[in-house]
């Protein structure tokens, strides 16, 4: 038995690479926006329930806390739509090595950013 082996892994002291930093963005993202849709489903369903409803919903978009988590909800679909176009990439052959899948990684950060701030700047 080899007793070199560590007991207790500490995730803190690993350096992933930034692809795999990428794909975990991407599932985080999948995550925010299953939960995310349903407080847009909730907003739509009162919305639609009458005339009060829907200024109920005007009066709660214009709140820093719900622009906030409207922006966070749509840079998560943006990340999401952004990273999924890499995988799509990746599925047909295109940036499998591994100088090709940092650099897709790169680009996928900077795309991603540029897009979120334009998102930030639309919601505000």
């Amino acid at each position: 038995m080899n007793s070199k082996r560590p007991v207790n892994l500490d995730l803190g002291k690993f350096h992933f690479p930034l692809p795999a930093i990428t794909s975990i963005l991407h599932r985080i993202s999948g995550i925010i926006i299953f939960v995310g849709v349903a407080f847009l489903l909730y907003g739509l369903q009162l919305s639609l329930s009458g005339e009060e409803g829907f200024s109920r919903v005007n009066e709660l978009l214009d709140s820093f806390l719900a622009k906030l988590i409207i922006w966070g909800i749509l840079s998560a679909l943006l990340y999401h739509l952004v990273a999924g176009i890499k995988h799509l990439f990746m599925d047909m052959g295109i940036g499998e090595e591994l100088e090709s899948g940092r650099l897709a990684s790169k680009i996928t950060i900077v795309v991603s950013v540029i897009l979120i701030v334009l998102a930030g700047v639309w919601v505000w």
